[in-house]
């Protein structure tokens, strides 16, 4: 563990990891500096210091350049949104500062074991079931990280005898250096956020970042029907745990006969009925077995594990299923911001759907989303900064059955209007939401308020 005592410390981002390090680091006995580049302008000082509470005697600053107003620091601390190829950052770094994200703090203060879960779609849902199953076996267990609570803010919870298990994403994993999880997962590796890590190799590289402090001991968990994953696993120290919704293994967690079942060594246990999951679709088994994975590691008894399972309800956002309006069944996917993460919630519809879709541009190609439709969709509804782009690779793909609209209340009324009894309206957007709604969460918060006032 680091002693910040009397340490000079620049916090990068003002957001919820910004405010949860700066909390951390005050009863630490730091020095800090809060810094935001505020470019919307949507932060005051005083609206921050509220955030912090009375105790925090440290320095805000919004706005301006680090390199005017900062004395070199023994630490900067990035938050996730902070790209790490800013010119202070640079600078930093050249001038022998220290720099980490926020996960790497909280590691540096957290006790008991630790389960890490990252790759390109799954996260969440994968987090939240293994959170649900461990602190089902053994209570004293926390989720963090990019599910949207600070891993900083939970590491003042941990214990000795505690479980957290923490999504961290690429760019949280980017600015890791210690970090070290019992349990690492990668569920999945497809071209996203590209805008950012500007090439796929430092996207991989980025996410390979959870495994590289593991010890033999360790596990890491994996995706076998991944060709990225299979061939990095042959370099990895930890075991390796795979699983697999497209094939039998000889040893890990596949599907067989409606069941998930793990082989180990020439033996086969059923763990569980898919059927009787909550959560739908094939890359739902490929979540349920990752987090299966991890608690056979931690020697979970079956019948917790079972029950676990079966009581786990699905995550806000991720194919969540809104209401049935007039014979019209109405799902929640925001959290698909991708086109791997939405041919998955494409998938999982199993009636003619109208699919809501468009958004901010990532730099992504839409081909293999098209092509996803299949004869299921009857009406793609665009909008926001990708709507043209994607409407001329449905045209390219022969796909003409699209509108375009301007906002999420003119999609909902239009497929309310026209989404015949037994069909399905999906929002699935396949971008992310910047540009016309603050994140993911506040547009499906928005879906759904429209669907539930038809």
């Amino acid at each position: 563990m680091i002693d910040f005592t009397n340490k000079s410390v620049m916090i990068a981002g003002a957001g919820k990891s910004g405010i949860a390090a700066a909390k951390l680091l005050s009863e630490s006995h730091a020095v800090i500096t809060i810094y935001d580049a505020n470019a919307k302008n949507l932060l005051t000082e005083d609206s921050v210091r509220e955030k912090l509470g009375d105790s925090f005697d440290g320095r805000i600053v919004l706005g301006g350049d680090p390199l005017e107003f900062m004395e070199k620091p023994d630490y900067c601390i990035l938050s996730p949104g902070v790209p790490i190829d800013l010119p202070f950052v640079t600078a930093f770094k050249e001038a022998g500062v220290k720099v980490i994200g926020e996960i790497e703090l909280g590691f540096c203060f957290s006790k008991g074991r630790i389960v890490a879960v990252t790759g390109t779609n799954g996260k969440t849902t994968t987090t939240a079931l293994t959170g649900h199953i461990l602190e089902k076996a053994f209570g004293n267990t926390m989720i963090a990280g990019n599910i949207g609570i600070p891993y900083t803010e939970q590491v003042k919870k941990t214990d000795d005898s505690s479980y957290t298990v923490a999504e961290v994403s690429s760019f949280q994993l980017d600015t890791t250096d210690s970090f070290r999880p019992d349990v690492s997962m990668i569920l999945n590796i497809t071209p996203d956020h590209l805008d950012r890590h500007h090439t796929m190799e430092n996207y991989i590289d980025a996410k390979f970042k959870v495994t590289r402090n593991q010890y033999a001991g360790d596990i890491c968990v994996l995706n076998y029907e991944d060709e990225i994953l299979r061939e990095r696993s042959k370099s990895l120290m930890p075991k390796v745990v795979w699983f697999s919704s497209k094939r039998e293994l000889e040893e890990g967690l596949f599907v067989k006969d409606g069941r998930i079942v793990f082989a180990d060594h020439g033996t086969i246990t059923p763990i569980c009925d898919t059927d009787k999951l909550k959560i739908i679709g094939e890359h739902n088994h490929e979540n349920a077995m990752a987090a299966i994975a991890c608690a056979l590691y931690f020697k979970v008894p079956l019948d917790v594990l079972r029950e676990a399972l079966y009581t786990f309800e699905p995550v806000e956002h991720r194919i969540e299923y809104v209401e049935t309006v007039r014979g019209v069944k109405y799902y929640n996917d925001s959290k698909g911001t991708n086109p791997d993460a939405s041919i998955k919630a494409v998938n999982a519809m199993t009636t003619p759907t109208y699919l809501i879709g468009g958004g901010y541009d990532k730099n992504s190609e839409y081909d293999e989303w098209i092509e996803s439709f299949n004869g299921k969709i009857k009406c793609l509804l665009l909008m926001g900064q990708t709507r043209e782009k994607i409407a001329a690779c449905a045209e390219k793909h022969g796909f003409k059955d699209y509108r375009f609209v301007e906002s999420m209340e003119e999609a909902v009324k239009y497929c309310a209007e026209h989404a015949q009894p037994g069909e399905t309206v999906l929002l699935s957007p396949c971008c992310a939401s910047w540009g016309m709604f603050k994140d993911y969460e506040e547009r499906g918060r928005i879906f759904k308020d429209l669907v539930r006032a038809l």
